[in-house]
């Protein structure tokens, strides 16, 4: 499969105490962390991009740009969608959604950039 604009993934994830805002410093109060929402979506785009590069090539994160517009209590599940808008050489741009049942609870935009493994590596040595 080739990298096109229009590819879509989705999974879902539980929110669990180490995911909320309490645990992870970002809040006081025990509802799903805008960190930990914003992991989910690198992670949907890198897990599933990963899967079609080569075995050489991986995915890093360069840029975030969301809203956490409602809350996620723990123990919910969450829907995580992503949706990639444009493959501009190696630079891949997605929308990413958050959603609980049917309401959406974050929603931005995500970039990631295709590297070589090893060359990666190798420049930050």
């Amino acid at each position: 499969m080739s990298l096109k604009p229009g590819l879509t993934f989705r999974e879902k994830y539980i929110v669990t105490s180490e995911y909320t805002a309490k645990h992870l410093g970002s809040g006081g109060v025990e509802v799903l962390a805008t960190p930990a929402m914003i992991l989910f979506m690198e992670h949907i785009c890198r897990v599933n991009i990963d899967n079609l590069l080569t075995p050489d090539q991986t995915t890093v994160g360069i840029h975030v740009d969301v809203y956490h517009v409602k809350p996620a209590p723990i123990n919910s599940e969450i829907l995580i969608e992503a949706r990639l808008l444009e493959v501009d050489g190696r630079r891949l741009i997605f929308y990413v959604a958050a959603y609980l049942e049917d309401k959406l609870i974050g929603y931005g935009i995500h970039e990631r950039y295709i590297v070589n493994k090893k060359d990666f590596i190798q420049r930050i040595k």
